[in-house]
């Protein structure tokens, strides 16, 4: 609001003698004059009042605030990361012609076994080939063990009795007793490690050992299951002398009717309980054929959750060990493994980390042992079924 002095407004009314004019329009040539410096000075005050200005330029300045853009040192990771990589993919195509000022990019060195940890966005995750195994240890029976071996007590007959008359003497009969021994095969590997890259990865690269490790044993000890010489390694169903098989009358294509011929020449103790043992090409084979009485096929699906598939109303197993459809082959197998074979665990994978053997050299020796062993101990409650014409 604008105030004009007393002074200013009576001034402008005063009257004096001797004046021509006429007092009224001087009075309001006089209001007419205040009105218009009046309406100046609230236009001024209210330009000096006006803050459009002032708030167009505080948000100009708070946008400019929040507009993203990467600090000096988030530039800088970026460079080094780039040059990180650069140099490790030179190293890869160089290995140790790799130029000296390049080498020195890379995180992690070892000297001893010429070797580089990845840049860090390589290394977040393991690539790994898929390892199968055959899962022998499901059907068969496992016993752990505090010895060298084991030895089971083993019938090979009955006695002899005889129909007597009244009065006649009974005969002697003798039982043949003997023992079967499962014994404890050694399963070994030991493997050098810098300790950059153990302290580099953060516990990543001795886990990923130790999967290793672990993935090759239980491979190794699964095929030997299937194919063990019995000599230094476990032996194998397959190899076991006095388990019977039947001829598939061809080399190479399969026949119905003699597997069911297999499937009956079982006991019916064994045969009740039998599972089919073959791998998935085999597998893929059997899914074709039918009944030749019924023309169903001879394969059918799981009919619940968690039930296995079924060849002629018995389970069947997939086992990568298991050999192909070729002449000569023992593709299939058929009975009560449980009963059959034994595996005898007398010592669990241990892993043994010693830093000082080679501590000079800045490396870390990791020892693996495994003690296993396997045996056929009851042939007669399975059975092959061999390729041959």
């Amino acid at each position: 609001m604008t105030h004009v002095s007393q002074g200013a407004f009576a001034s402008a009314i005063e009257l004096k003698e001797g004046d021509g004019d006429d007092p009224i329009e001087t009075v309001t040539k006089s209001l007419e004059d205040l009105t218009s410096t009046v309406d100046e000075r609230i236009k001024a005050i209210e330009e000096k009042a006006d803050t459009s200005k002032l708030t167009e330029r505080l948000d100009a300045l708070e946008k400019k605030a929040n507009r993203p853009a990467p600090s000096k040192s988030d530039e800088d990771v970026d460079e080094a990361a780039e040059t990180e990589k650069k140099s490790f993919g030179l190293y890869l195509r160089l290995g140790d012609r790799t130029p000296l000022e390049e080498l020195k990019a890379l995180t992690v060195s070892d000297d001893t076994q010429g070797g580089y940890l990845a840049p860090a966005e390589m290394s977040t995750e393991f690539i790994r080939e898929l390892v199968e195994f055959s899962p022998i240890r499901s059907l068969a029976s496992v016993r752990s063990i505090s010895g060298p071996s084991v030895k089971y007590p083993k019938r090979t007959g009955i006695t002899n009795a005889q129909w007597e008359g009244e009065g006649e003497d009974s005969e002697e009969s003798t039982v043949t007793l003997g023992q079967t021994e499962v014994t404890a095969r050694k399963l070994m590997t030991y493997v050098d490690i810098s300790n950059e890259l153990l302290t580099d990865s953060g516990g990543t690269a001795q886990a990923e050992v130790n999967l290793a490790l672990a993935e090759d044993y239980g491979q190794k000890e699964a095929t030997a299951f299937v194919s063990g010489d019995g000599v230094k390694e476990p032996e194998g169903l397959l190899t076991n002398p006095d388990v019977e098989y039947t001829a598939n009358g061809h080399a190479t294509n399969l026949d119905t009717d003699k597997l069911i011929d297999c499937m009956y020449a079982l006991p019916s103790a064994y045969r009740n309980a039998g599972t089919w043992l073959m791998n998935g090409t085999t597998l893929a084979a059997i899914r074709k054929l039918k009944n030749t009485t019924t023309g169903e096929y001879i394969w059918q699906p799981s009919i619940a959750v968690g039930q296995p598939e079924t060849i002629l109303g018995r389970p069947v197993v997939e086992a990568v060990d298991m050999p192909d459809i070729e002449d000569d082959a023992y593709p299939i197998m058929f009975g009560d493994f449980g009963r059959a074979y034994r595996i005898i665990d007398r010592l669990a994978m241990s892993v043994l980390v010693n830093p000082y053997l080679l501590a000079t050299k800045g490396l870390t020796r990791i020892h693996a042992t495994r003690r296993v062993g396997g045996r056929v101990i009851q042939p007669s409650a399975i059975r092959k079924f061999r390729m041959e014409d």
